[in-house]
Order: structure tokens, then sequence, then C-alpha cells
């Protein structure tokens, strides 16, 4: 048998398909820098080329039938499925970091919500906590028009005062809200 060195690439991928490891060995030897190589350059990450490398050479152990040398040199088969499985692991590097970003965002929008839901029921609770210190007649003109929608002529009619009157409630009470509000830490 001739030395492994003086074997052409079709002849090792036959010694390959007999599970000769040496065979291997000697295609690793002369194309492993290749392969290597590009599977460096492409993912840019010294430990992740070693994987994608050595997937190559598994895969050519594994189904060395696969190489056909009329179609090209090992070299090219080698460096063509490096190629091909490098590019997926950059895509799903890729793919993950988007995923990663978009569930970022989710949770800081999540939380950004829950801040502000908290936010609302405590400036709701204050506000409720003004109101209610209001002069009754007050209170129940402001309750009228903004918590109850009516229109100034309604809330009128409903508290049987005139217009004019209910108006001067709604804007004395507000103002003693506001100041009750700010007081107590609510920016104006």
């Amino acid at each position: 048998m001739e030395p492994l060195e003086e074997l052409g690439d079709p002849q090792l991928a036959v010694l390959i398909g007999r599970f000769e490891e040496r065979a291997l060995a000697e295609v690793y030897r002369r194309h492993g820098r290749s392969v290597y190589g590009l599977a460096r350059r492409v993912l840019g990450d010294p430990t992740e080329a070693e994987d994608v490398t050595q997937e190559a050479f598994l895969h050519l152990w594994r189904d060395p039938s696969r190489f056909d040398p009329v179609r090209g040199t090992m070299r090219t088969y080698l460096l063509t499925h490096v190629h091909g499985r490098a590019v997926d692991v950059v895509r799903s590097r890729a793919a993950r970091a988007r995923r990663e970003e978009r569930d970022a965002r989710a949770t800081a929008a999540a939380s950004y919500d829950i801040e502000r839901e908290i936010w609302d029921m405590a400036l709701a609770e204050r506000v409720e906590g003004a109101l209610g210190a209001l002069p009754a007649d007050e209170r129940a003109a402001i309750d009228l028009a903004y918590f109850g929608g009516h229109t100034y002529k309604e809330v009128a009619e409903l508290l049987c005062a005139p217009e004019g009157t209910v108006k001067s409630r709604i804007r004395s009470g507000l103002r003693r809200m506001r100041s009750a509000l700010v007081e107590g830490g609510v920016p104006g």
C-alpha cells in the first residue's frame, strides 16, 4: 500500500469510506488550515470556527460518498461545506440577537407600563383625596362636570343652581385641588 501522502484526495475518500482514520487525518493535514481559515473569516470567532471546522470533517467522515471528484476537489468540497455551515451560524447568531433585543424591548416596555400604571394609581388616589377634601358644593359640581361628563348647563340644572355659580364652584374647587396636589408632590 502506498503512503497516504502520495494518494490523491479521491483515493483518501475511498479509504475514509472504509473507516481509515489515517486517511481522514491526511485530508485534515492537507486542507484543515484552509477550512479553518475560511470559517474564522466568516465567523470572526476562533472557538466557533474550530467547531464548524470539526463539523466539516465529521461530515466527511460520516458520509465520504458525498464527495464527488468529478464535481470538484476535496478542498472545494470542504470549503463549500464549511462556508455554508458558518453562514448558518452567523444567521443563527443574528436571529438570536434580534430575539434578545426584541425581548429586552418588550421587557422594558412592560416595566415602563407597570411603572406608569403604578404612577397613575397613586395619582388617582391623590386626586380622589384632594376631591374628597373639597366643600360638598364644589365637589358635587366637579364630580358631575369632569367625572359625569355633563356640561356646565347640565350641572346647573342637576344641582338646581345658577350656571355662573356652578362655574365659580368648579373653578374654585379646581384651584384648591391643584394646590393640594402640588403640596402633595404632584407636579402642576
